[in-house]
């Protein structure tokens, strides 16, 4: 029989890391009992500076936004009037009244910086408001994730939601992120960020912009520390962590200085979320685009660990047999996100939880690769009853944009900086110059994926928005600890899932 694998000591590399999972399913609460636990607990970036002002209307239960606040008005000082004027813009006093919508948050909007550095490339950032609002959400999900413990805690970003990033980044290093996880895109800028923001020093990270015409200089958002008051001493730099699909990837970020990280997660097809597009894609008799994932496809483990740094393997190992396999092949562990998803501790909806459960218990569950994601990259969808799954749950919803973190920045013919999702109206989408054949199938992700948290917007007429539930494809060790369960159980703890992972 396999040996019981303990967790890391502290400052080792962790043999367990949770997913960074959607808007709010890797969630403070789980990732501080994974790091408890010997592992790294991640909790997800994505979307906190809607979900923080959504809590404040639901009346901050638990008093938990308001106590991370008071920490971080505490330790500085000069951001305590900013981080408590959003409190106060959004704290409704024992949560709306039913029925309610929530009250909208700003869009991510950019505005450029004058004179910020000499050159053709231009400089942009947030409105100072939203500056701090990304700030004070991802530093209070970190320092919750982090309370009462010295275990590691990380944060998960995408690289395609870029527009909030640096001041997201900024934030979970006030907290004492002790790594940060980014993928959807080439992470090949982060480690530059997070050594300039240890300093407190500006940091910047580009951003694309369709129409932008070759040589009239690049797009950067730049987060500027000493503007925010938010100074003092150097902060520790967390370890980062390149999430990839690829040796080509690894190989290209292990080989710049600049862009090196202290290791990978090396994401298989099979993994939850969003994924890289398979080397060739296929057409089905109707001529609709379908994804299908080869050996083509699969990375090469052997090159990656001859790079010497670090690495992690995700998307189907999370067992104790896949967890030892992995470590045989050079990995320092693996990542697991589907088993913590379903798990109690997860911010999944409890009761969108207990239907999917259902289904898994029966056998029933289905999980198929998509491009219902506006950003382009394949997305992992469960069929779920009542979700945007069902094609007439999809149908039914009125295409809007109101959130927009997945949209993407074009010139206008003014010069200015536009923003279009293909989730958004058609005839919207291709007034901006979007392309008509783009809004095929696409979804709103950011109204869905809130909405699998728990925190679905009310629309006019009682309409309330369905959620989207993403899972990866291997299901089968979140049904071996299901038929394990006591009889009347419905499902396990996040705590079993680690003792899972590590024992035989």
């Amino acid at each position: 029989m396999d040996s019981y694998i303990k967790p890391s000591s502290t400052g080792a590399a962790p043999a367990i890391i949770s997913g960074g999972m959607g808007v709010r399913i890797s969630w403070w609460v789980m990732a501080r009992i994974v790091a408890m636990m010997g592992g790294l607990g991640v909790v997800s970036g994505t979307g906190l500076e809607i979900v923080y002002p959504r809590l404040l209307q639901d009346g901050d239960p638990g008093g938990h936004v308001r106590r991370a606040f008071t920490e971080l008005a505490r330790r500085h000082s000069a951001l305590a009037g900013p981080v408590w004027e959003i409190f106060d813009k959004y704290y409704i006093e024992g949560g709306r009244a039913p029925g309610t919508p929530y009250k909208p948050v700003p869009l991510c909007r950019l505005a450029r910086i004058e004179n910020f550095r000499p050159g053709p490339d231009s400089f942009w950032e947030l409105p100072r408001e939203m500056q701090v609002l990304v700030l004070a959400a991802n530093f209070a999900e970190v320092w919750l994730a982090k309370e009462g413990h010295d275990g590691p805690v990380g944060i998960n970003f995408l690289r395609k939601v870029e527009r909030p990033l640096p001041w997201a980044l900024y934030g979970a290093m006030l907290a004492g992120a002790a790594y940060v996880l980014v993928g959807a895109g080439s992470p090949d800028e982060l480690p530059g960020m997070i050594n300039a923001l240890s300093k407190h020093e500006p940091a910047v990270m580009s951003f694309k912009v369709h129409g932008a015409r070759s040589g009239s200089g690049a797009f950067y958002a730049a987060v500027r520390p000493r503007a925010l008051n938010a100074g003092g001493r150097n902060l520790p730099a967390p370890r980062f962590l390149a999430i990839v699909s690829s040796f080509g990837l690894a190989k290209t970020l292990a080989s710049d200085p600049a862009a090196r990280p202290y290791g990978f997660v090396v994401e298989g097809s099979e993994a939850g979320g969003h994924s890289a597009a398979p080397a060739m894609m296929t057409f089905d008799a109707g001529g609709k685009q379908t994804l299908v994932y080869t050996e083509r496809d699969k990375a090469d483990i052997g090159a990656i660990a001859g790079l010497g740094l670090p690495f992690w393997l995700a998307g189907a190992y999370a067992s104790h047999a896949r967890l030892r396999s992995a470590r045989e092949l050079g990995a320092a562990g693996i990542q697991f996100g589907t088993l913590a998803a379903l798990s109690a501790q997860s911010g999944l909806a409890p009761e969108l939880r207990s239907r999917v459960l259902k289904l898994l218990a029966a056998g029933e569950l289905r999980v198929n690769n998509s491009l219902v994601s506006p950003t382009g990259f394949p997305f992992k969808v469960a069929q779920v009853p009542g979700t945007i799954s069902e094609t007439p749950v999809y149908l039914a919803r009125t295409r809007r944009c109101d959130i927009g973190l997945l949209q993407a920045a074009y010139l206008t013919p003014e010069g200015e900086l536009g923003y279009r999702c293909p989730a958004e109206p058609v005839e919207t989408f291709k007034a901006k110059g979007g392309r008509v054949q783009n809004t095929a199938g696409r979804a709103c992700l950011c109204n869905a994926l809130l909405a699998a948290a728990g925190q679905p917007q009310l629309r006019q007429g009682g309409y309330v928005e369905p959620p989207v539930v993403t899972l990866g494809e291997d299901l089968a060790s979140a049904r071996a600890l299901l038929a394990a369960l006591p009889p009347g159980h419905e499902t396990y703890s996040i705590g079993k899932a680690m003792k899972f992972l590590r024992e035989a």
